[in-house]
């Protein structure tokens, strides 16, 4: 069997569409027309939570289709997903980050660590949650959430 034909035949890979999320929109994401550009930025994770957002944007789970794109400057996104506690360390490179975002722009916080310092909490080189650095529009709690939830979350974003 040629591969193009494999390939024909072998159907869709990604996973059905879940509902819609439950929630408001943050106010900022009504500008954004249905797309956004994202930055992971990781502020001192375990690396839990990029393995989930790596998953999210894979085409199992494809990301992209409700309108998020990964991009790899802060001056071109319009959402920040922030991982991990902001060690003392990347607490002014994050806030450089976010300040180099265009407005109308988004901060996430992604898993435990991003929202309340999780098992780093009390850590001598941690200054604190992503939301003691730069202010907060959404949280994606778990340790580390699933890819659903994250999709979720930027679901919410883009109203799709």
């Amino acid at each position: 069997m040629s591969l193009v034909r494999r390939i024909r035949d072998s159907g869709r890979a990604a996973e059905p569409a879940p509902p819609a999320p439950e929630g408001e929109q943050p106010p900022a994401a009504r500008e954004f027309g249905g797309s956004v550009q994202v930055r992971c930025v990781d502020t001192g994770s375990c690396n839990g939570c990029e393995i989930e957002i790596a998953a999210a944007f894979n085409p199992v789970y494809d990301a992209e289709r409700y309108g998020a794109r990964l991009v790899a400057s802060p001056r071109h996104a319009d959402v920040a997903l922030v991982t991990g506690p902001v060690t003392r360390n990347m607490a002014e490179p994050l806030r450089r980050t976010v300040a180099a975002m265009p407005e109308p722009k988004l901060v996430v916080a992604v898993g435990d660590c991003a929202i309340d310092c999780g098992e780093f909490a009390g850590g001598y080189g941690v200054e604190g949650s992503v939301a003691d650095v730069v202010p907060v529009d959404l949280a994606v709690p778990g340790c580390p959430p699933r890819p659903e939830e994250i999709i979720a979350a930027l679901r919410r974003v883009t109203g799709r």
